[in-house]
Formats: C-alpha cells, sequence, structure tokens
C-alpha cells in the first residue's frame, strides 16, 4: 500500500533528469554516461506502476466500499437493508473509477472525486452532502488538511457548502485553525526548497561548531512561522522577499548577530538592517554552500528559479569541480574563481544569468552569518552587474531588483 502513496517509481523518473543535471556538474562523464544509461530502465518501471496502479484501482474501490464506517465521515447514517450501497451504485463508481484512472496523481486528490458511501454520509442526508464534502475540501477548502469538522459537515449537509460566500466564510475561519501549520510546512517550505532543514548536517563540524540541532530547528521553525503568519494574515506575496520581520529565538538572534529580548520564539520587527526577512532567513544562505564554502552559483540558481521563476537549462557534462574550501587558494576568493571558471563561452551562456544573483549573496558565510571578510580572510565583493545591465549591491539591490 505505502508504494499506492508515494508512487516513487513516477517520481524518481521524474526527478532521473535534475540528478543527472547536478552530476553533471562535478563528477567524472564515466558516472553521468552511467546514469543517462538508466533512463530507459527508469521510465520503464514508471511506466509499469502507472499499469498496476490502474489495475489496482477497481479493488481498492470495492474494499473502500465494503469496509466498515470510517472517522473520516464523523456522524454516519446507518446502513439501510443488507447492503448500504446498491449494486448498480458500486458498478457506476467502478465504471468511473476506470474513466478517472489517469486523473489525480494523490492519494488525497483521488478521494476527493469519489462520492462517500451511503453508511459515511452525513446522518440523514444523501449524495449531495457526500459530494460536496468531497468535491470542496481539497480545493476550496485546503486549510484544515485533516479531517472535516462539524461545522463544514452541518453546511454540507444543509447544501450549502457550494456557495461562494460560505466558502471564502468557511476558508478564512480555517485559516485562523491551528493546523494551518500543516499547510505552512508542506506548502510554504516546500515552496521555497528548505522544507526538512532542521535535518540538514552537511556543514564542517569542526569550523561550525554552533551549526547544531538547536540551531538548524530554530532557523527551520522561523520559516514554518513566517509561512504560517502570511496565509493566516493574508499578507502580500511580496513579503517573501521583503519582508521587516522574523520569528526569533535567543540560539537564533545570537547567530543572526541581532539583540535577543527573549529566549523564547517571539517575533522581531527592525530585521532587515541585519540582512534578514523571510527569504534572506538561515536556510537559503546555508543550502548554497558546501562543508567549507560557499557555492554562489547554486545561490544563484535558487534565486533565478525559485523567486524569478525562469528555466535554466542543464548544465554541459564535465563541468570541472570548484574548490570545497575557501581557504588557500592562491589569494582568488570564490566570486574569483568562479569567474575564471566561467570565462568558458559555452559556460558563460548561463552563468551570466545566475552568477550575479549568487555573488550579492556572498556576504553569507557557509552557515548564513553575515560577515566582510570569507574564511581566507580575503574581502567579500557584493557589486553585480546583471545580464540585462542592471547593477546592484548586496542583499538590499537584490531585494529591490526582486
Amino acid at each position: 500500500m505505502h508504494r499506492f502513496i508515494t508512487q516513487w517509481p513516477i517520481t524518481e523518473n521524474k526527478i532521473l533528469p535534475q540528478f543527472i543535471g547536478f552530476v553533471t556538474q562535478d563528477q567524472p562523464k564515466e558516472l553521468v554516461v552511467f546514469y543517462e544509461n538508466m533512463r530507459e530502465s527508469f521510465r520503464k518501471r514508471a511506466e509499469g506502476f502507472e499499469r498496476e496502479l490502474e489495475d489496482a484501482a477497481p479493488a481498492q474501490l470495492d474494499t473502500s466500499l465494503a469496509s466498515p464506517p470510517v472517522p473520516f465521515a464523523g456522524r454516519c447514517a446507518p446502513p439501510s437493508g443488507p447492503s448500504s450501497t446498491s449494486s448498480t451504485t458500486c458498478s457506476a463508481r467502478r465504471a468511473s473509477a476506470t474513466r478517472r484512472r489517469s486523473a489525480p496523481s494523490s492519494p488525497r486528490a483521488g478521494l476527493a472525486v469519489v462520492p462517500l458511501p451511503r453508511r459515511a454520509r452525513p446522518a440523514g442526508q444523501g449524495a449531495a452532502a457526500g459530494r460536496q464534502l468531497g468535491a470542496r475540501q481539497p480545493a476550496e477548502l485546503f486549510p484544515l488538511v485533516h479531517h472535516p469538522d462539524d461545522e463544514l459537515r452541518r453546511l454540507a449537509a444543509a447544501g450549502k457548502l457550494h456557495e461562494p460566500q460560505v466558502l471564502e466564510q468557511q476558508t478564512r475561519r480555517m485559516l485562523q485553525d491551528p493546523r494551518l501549520r500543516s499547510l505552512a510546512v508542506e506548502f510554504g517550505t516546500q515552496w521555497i526548497h528548505v522544507r526538512g532543514f532542521d535535518e540538514l548536517k552537511e556543514k564542517n563540524e569542526a569550523l561550525f561548531p554552533t551549526f547544531n540541532d538547536e540551531l538548524r530547528k530554530a532557523i527551520y521553525e522561523e520559516s514554518i512561522l513566517f509561512f504560517q503568519d502570511l496565509f493566516q494574515h493574508d499578507r502580500p506575496v511580496t513579503r517573501i522577499i521583503d519582508a521587516d520581520d522574523t520569528y526569533l529565538n535567543e540560539t537564533l538572534a545570537k547567530h543572526y548577530g541581532i539583540p535577543a529580548s527573549s529566549a523564547a520564539v517571539a517575533a522581531r520587527r527592525g530585521v532587515k538592517k541585519y540582512g534578514r526577512g523571510e527569504c534572506w532567513a538561515g536556510e537559503r544562505a546555508d543550502q548554497g554552500s558546501r562543508g567549507v564554502a560557499n557555492e554562489p552559483v547554486l545561490r544563484g540558481n535558487w534565486v533565478v528559479e525559485t523567486l524569478l521563476g525562469e528555466k535554466l537549462p542543464r548544465p554541459p557534462a564535465n563541468v570541472p569541480r570548484l574548490p570545497e574550501d575557501e581557504r588557500g587558494n592562491e589569494g582568488l576568493t570564490v566570486r574569483q574563481l568562479v569567474a575564471k571558471h566561467t570565462s568558458i563561452p559555452e559556460c558563460a551562456v548561463c552563468h551570466v544569468r545566475i552568477d550575479p544573483f549568487g555573488f550579492a549573496l556572498e556576504r553569507y558565510d557557509p552557515i548564513g552569518r553575515r560577515r566582510d571578510r570569507d574564511l581566507g580572510g580575503l574581502p567579500i565583493d557584493t557589486h553585480v552587474k546583471l545580464k540585462d545591465g542592471n547593477e546592484f549591491d548586496g542583499i538590499d539591490g537584490l531585494r529591490q531588483y526582486c
């Protein structure tokens, strides 16, 4: 059953091209060829799994219809007669499920289009109430994330859940529900590619001993609370790049160089002057770096694809590796090494679009602290010129450009 939930063969086939793209940046040609040769087997495995998924749908539907009442429906009407669902209805649903085999990819979306069996409908109601709950919850009523509550079931039973005014009212009500945190995690942190940051353990522990579990958890919680506030209070989406407040505890405030007023997590305003605000929190700086060195190319790629929404081509094979340490590079900074590395014409085509955004973030070290010199003691240069001729300096200029 877990295979049908994760749908991993399909997922791995989709992400293989991206994985190969990363491999080509710093790995031998032989390894790139190895993964390229796996494309066909990955595709066949995904197609086979899709057929298996389709073949299993009718049996799964039969099992669902034959199952005893489940908590999802809350107050349920008792079965009427020897069977709670007629054979005609079952046949119709099986046919409907067959027609929909190419439809929703997620288990939740798949369940949404199947009307509730009679014994799993709100008490005293027919198919309409079940359909209203099933059709509305994943789309307009997604903030609850979990089971519909009594008020939703009551409105569905009354046939009012489809009314636009009621939908808006219920959506706003659920946006105040504490369970909205799930939306902040599942949507917000995935949107900006930081989900699971609290489990990241890729830094040099000897060089960065403060980058421990406590700090990672505080940085991750900062993003979760930010998105929860954004959704609950209908903040402008521009706050993601231009916020002047964030959520800090004493540990995170010390990491950011911000005076702390409390050991507990609390909202803190006026953080722009410290180079903070949501998209410029610790995760983004930390992600664009390896153990002992920044990677402005990765940081720039994140800005271009995640914030600006541009699609970048795959990098060429056999891209030479950059040093993994900012120290001992013949007096050159990481920025100078990247510029030297990307002077090759076929590389420059993409790097002229990516690198300036990463260079603008060079004032953050591999674990997201602000700095004036790199680990080798060399001064930081964050003035950049974009492909379109725009020039700006550092994080403040990047905010204005975005």
